[in-house]
């Protein structure tokens, strides 16, 4: 059974069949195969009560904030901003790539228009000022993966609702390790422009009094974030009425830099129910897909497989390290993601593994398979926003920033409290 169902579901992957109607398709097809009751006849109820979750209404929120913020013109003034901050260090403006990332990131809840946004200001700086430009491209690759880590994360809004963990403290569990994961980024830009330091670029001289400044142009981003996180901290709202709040204060925010016009709204609302509608075909079909594997006892038969083992919770951390690695450059994030959760998370839990702290470590894993090829969506996105070039040079100058990220991961594990020391403070 177990075999089958891989296979099956490799068959329509390969066969580029969408995500979504793959896990359906899965689903019907596993059902006369295994079942010996009609477990179709539950499709309409299984997709209402997945649909129906308050949570996720959330998810469209979180899109239109970034689709906004992406058209209302911040991100330039916001990463001249971090240029003048940081782009003294070795490296220069792509330690700007990074710090506008996190702060995005912070606003945003999507890696996507975290590099979409960061990019589209920062590339025609490559040519202009003499950077490397495969370890450029990189760190706005990188750079946008922040924006599944640091909260408000749709990612772990997602990861919430499938094992039924505290948003809240999933995001507060995301802060350090996000701001720590920028880090390790700044960290890895400035030893290889130290090593070489003609990947650096032209430095950009700034005088403090131009620094101080420009800082009136932060201030908007972290708006956003303290007012949705801020809100939810406060007892003031739940994260979907957080949301709710960031799309009116982005709204806010294009108005008063006169951005708020009808074209932007229809193209914000367009773009939001796009990435909503994919993102809930994939969530109707995994949940579909879920309740037939579970129906059928081949959820239980690969829990019951794997803790039969005899693993140590160690070795098992790095089985699923290496398992994430590989279905990342065959998989997109999000259907990883709604496909492995409600069967890994299980596993992991009764091996002793906190389930805030796996969290945490699932989204880096997650974060690495957005930029390893061949289906590393912010390669492409970054990819995208060039005039020209190979999808090689985006390749290799991510690849550092992988094993930074595996760098992280090993952080956590050896000192757990790097993501769990914040929840505990606020329980």
């Amino acid at each position: 059974m177990i075999t089958t169902t891989m296979v099956l579901l490799l068959v329509f992957l390969g066969l580029s069949i969408p995500v979504g109607a793959a896990l359906g398709l899965l689903g019907l097809i596993l059902d006369p195969l295994y079942s010996m009751l009609p477990l179709t006849r539950a499709i309409g109820e299984v997709s209402w009560s997945t649909s129906n979750e308050f949570l996720l209404v959330a998810i469209p929120l979180f899109i239109m904030l970034g689709e906004i913020l992406l058209r209302s013109g911040l991100a330039e003034k916001m990463y001249g901003a971090m240029s003048l901050w940081l782009s003294w260090l070795p490296g220069g403006l792509m330690h700007a790539n990074i710090g506008a990332s996190a702060l995005f990131a912070a606003t945003s809840g999507s890696s996507v228009a975290t590099a979409a946004t960061v990019g589209t200001v920062a590339i025609p700086q490559i040519h202009k000022k003499g950077y490397n430009e495969s370890l450029f491209l990189g760190s706005l690759a990188a750079g946008g993966t922040l924006g599944i880590l640091i909260p408000p994360s749709i990612n772990l809004v997602i990861y919430g609702v499938l094992t039924n963990t505290s948003v809240p403290k999933l995001y507060l569990a995301g802060i350090i390790p996000g701001l720590g994961l920028a880090a390790l980024f700044m960290v890895c830009i400035g030893i290889a422009c130290t090593i070489k330091p003609k990947w650096g670029g032209e430095k950009i001289r700034a005088t403090w009094g131009e620094r101080i400044a420009s800082l009136v142009h932060l201030i908007p981003p972290m708006g956003i974030f303290l007012l949705v996180v801020g809100s939810i901290y406060a007892g003031l709202a739940t994260p979907t009425e957080a949301a709710a709040l960031g799309v009116v204060g982005a709204l806010i925010l294009a108005a008063s830099v006169k951005r708020l016009t009808f074209p932007m709204l229809r193209d914000a609302l367009e773009g939001t129910m796009k990435a909503t509608a994919m993102i809930m075909l994939i969530v109707i079909g995994a949940a579909f897909l879920n309740f037939i594997m579970s129906a059928t006892g081949l959820t239980t038969a690969i829990t019951n497989t794997i803790t039969g083992l005899g693993v140590s919770p160690g070795w098992m951390l790095l089985v699923l390290v290496l398992f994430y690695l590989v279905l990342g450059c065959f998989m997109e994030t999000l259907s990883m993601m709604i496909t492995t959760i409600p069967i890994v998370a299980p596993i992991m839990i009764a091996l002793g593994y906190d389930p805030i702290w796996l969290g945490i470590v699932i989204i880096v894993l997650v974060e690495a398979a957005l930029i390893t090829p061949p289906v590393g969506l912010n390669l492409f996105v970054v990819q995208s926003l060039r005039k020209a070039g190979s999808m090689n040079d985006v390749m290799i100058g991510s690849f550092p920033f992988v094993i930074m990220m595996m760098v992280l991961i090993a952080l956590l594990a050896a000192f757990p409290g790097i993501a769990l020391w914040l929840p505990s403070v606020f329980e």
